[in-house]
């Protein structure tokens, strides 16, 4: 029995080690300032800093990879959770939207805030500057809610 725990106990470490060589793509695309989010809407500096601390990361080009992004198999897990964000939704290409879906997007944001479905309860447990402070869902809903107006209104020329 012991023997057997034993082998056992190796071969899950040389998997583990075996898997090291396997790594992510952590490089960032490049951003460029007239797709982004700051070029279709006005984000004033207090929306700024809420979704630098809890959105960007998943929801942006300029993804700061966390330490545990090097170990694997949880560098797949957090790339896989990066690149589907980025597919629902992109600041960095916002402005390359359509009318309706930056409207949609913006409402769907102010969705998720209330609902505490975003940011994501496994990216607060390590993340704990992320979590939305009192007030600050309230803040992106009342942004979002003006961002949608304003867009309509200017016809999305900005």
């Amino acid at each position: 029995m012991k023997k057997a725990l034993k082998i056992t106990l190796i071969v899950l470490v040389a998997a583990f080690a075996v898997l090291q060589f396997f790594r992510i793509d952590k490089t960032n695309p490049a951003v460029n300032a007239a797709e982004t989010l700051g070029a279709a809407v006005e984000v004033p500096p207090d929306i700024q800093i809420i979704l630098g601390r809890s959105c960007n990361d998943c929801h942006s080009n300029t993804t700061i990879y966390p330490w545990y992004a090097n170990i694997q198999p949880s560098g797949w897990y957090v790339k896989d959770h990066i690149d589907d964000g980025r597919r629902h939704l992109n600041f960095s290409t916002f402005n390359t939207y359509s009318l309706s879906k930056k409207q949609k997007k913006l409402a769907e944001i102010c969705e998720q805030v209330q609902s505490k479905d975003m940011p994501l309860p496994a990216y607060l447990w390590v993340h704990r500057d992320a979590v939305m402070r009192p007030g600050e869902a309230e803040a992106l809903c009342q942004w979002s809610n003006t961002s949608i107006a304003m867009l309509e209104r200017a016809g999305d020329t900005k």
